[in-house]
């Protein structure tokens, strides 16, 4: 038979385990607490040991602020789980003897990323776990966005990483974890469209499409029809308010003839068909 004294220490044992193992749950539970940014809105569990008083949930304020019994009032927002823990731990040093805290979260409400710019439609992300750029972007409609400028907002730090290589290349050292209150823009391309005019069967805007070229759009607008003076085709180009005309021998193209009449277009470029006097 175990003496009241040797119960008393299994018992403390015990809970000492019980304690360790719901911690431990709570951790896997929110796999990413030591990288998350507590915001307004959010809900904390901090748990004492052994201060069953002390172990309360919290709400965060709309200030930012939570109320502890002990600790009174303390930031929350800003800071990830471990930073409110030490300081928690700090505050309750005068109330309790080397205290052992605990903090989790209960529930994540105002965790968000702010996506703006003419490339994408602006709009809220909610973070309700843990998500890299490379995820946020492979659920978005990026046709129109110029990746090339594209950056992250972190308050007043500008964080550049290079969009199209992570995206396009899968280069991950361009990725990483997305926090609350992070801007990303996306600006917009200059011009999304080549336009091809003129003696064409179906003259219109087309969507520029990398590495297309002068036969590509004529062929997506029916090709010539029977007024067109084919080689007398004309590419009209703006560069820095400048007009660039580049002349292209569109039948001696269509024929083999001269491949090299294949120019590659750039967004905006206008393909001009002129019609044949007669």
């Amino acid at each position: 038979m175990l003496s009241i004294g040797e119960k008393r220490v299994v018992g403390n044992t015990l809970v000492l385990i019980l304690v360790l193992f719901v911690s431990c749950l709570m951790c896997c539970a929110a796999a990413f607490a030591d990288e998350y940014v507590i915001g307004g809105g959010d809900r904390v569990q901090v748990f004492v040991w052994g201060e069953p008083e002390l172990s309360v949930p919290a709400l965060v304020r709309p200030d930012g602020r939570i109320s502890l019994p002990g600790a009174g009032e303390l930031m929350a927002e800003g800071l990830t789980t471990t930073a409110l823990q030490k300081e928690i731990t700090t505050r309750l040093s005068a109330l309790v003897k080397s205290p052992v805290v605990t903090v989790s979260m209960a529930e994540i409400y105002n965790s968000k990323v702010y996506i703006i710019g003419g490339g994408v439609p602006s709009g809220v992300f909610d973070l309700k776990q843990k998500t890299t750029l490379l995820q946020l972007l492979a659920g978005m409609d990026l046709t129109r966005a110029d990746l090339a400028g594209a950056h992250i907002m972190r308050g007043e730090q500008r964080i550049d990483r290079d969009f199209g290589k992570l995206l396009h290349n899968g280069d991950m050292s361009q990725n990483f974890v997305l926090r609350h209150n992070d801007i990303i823009f996306f600006p917009a391309l200059p011009e999304p469209y080549v336009y091809v005019l003129g003696a064409v069967s179906a003259p219109r805007a087309l969507a520029y499409k990398d590495g297309m070229t002068v036969l590509d759009a004529l062929l997506e607008c029916g090709g010539f029809n029977k007024f067109a003076k084919e080689n007398d085709t004309v590419i009209v180009r703006r560069n820095g308010g400048k007009e660039e005309r580049i002349k292209v021998r569109a039948r001696d193209l269509a024929e083999g003839k001269d491949l090299t009449q294949n120019a590659l277009l750039q967004r905006g470029d206008y393909i001009i068909a002129n019609e044949s006097v007669f």
